[in-house]
C-alpha cells in the first residue's frame, strides 16, 4: 500500500500513532509559512492533538505526486486551534518511510 493510502487512512482515522509509524524517527517538518523546523517529536504532539480533536478536518485531500522518492499532498484543513488553511505538504521518502516534510499553508477564512 503506497504511503499516501496509509497516511490518508490514519488521518481519516485519527489514529495517530499509525500516523506517526509513517515517519523516520530522525524525520524532520519544515513550516515555510512560520520559517521553523521541528522534530518528528515536536511534530507528533500536534499530530496526536489534531486525530484527538472532533473539530479537526483536512477536507479533501488531494494527491499531486507519489514516487519512491516524494510524496505530494495538497488539502483544506480546519484544526482544533479554530485554523483554516490551504496546505501543500511535500514530503520526501526513503525507503517506505518520510525523513522529510515541506509544508506551504495559507490562511483562509471560515
Amino acid at each position: 500500500m503506497a504511503i499516501s493510502d496509509r497516511m490518508e487512512a490514519a488521518v481519516r482515522s485519527g489514529d495517530a500513532a499509525a500516523d506517526l509509524a509513517l515517519y523516520a524517527d530522525d524525520a524532520v517538518l519544515v513550516r515555510h509559512q512560520s520559517g521553523t523546523t521541528m522534530t518528528k517529536a515536536q511534530f507528533g504532539e500536534r499530530i496526536r492533538k489534531m486525530g484527538a480533536s472532533d473539530s479537526t478536518d483536512t477536507g479533501s485531500r488531494r494527491l499531486i505526486c507519489e514516487n519512491d522518492e516524494i510524496l505530494a499532498v495538497h488539502s483544506i484543513n480546519d484544526d482544533p486551534d479554530d485554523i483554516r488553511e490551504a496546505v501543500l505538504m511535500a514530503c520526501t521518502l526513503t525507503g517506505d518511510k518520510t525523513c522529510r516534510v515541506e509544508t506551504g499553508a495559507t490562511p483562509l477564512q471560515k
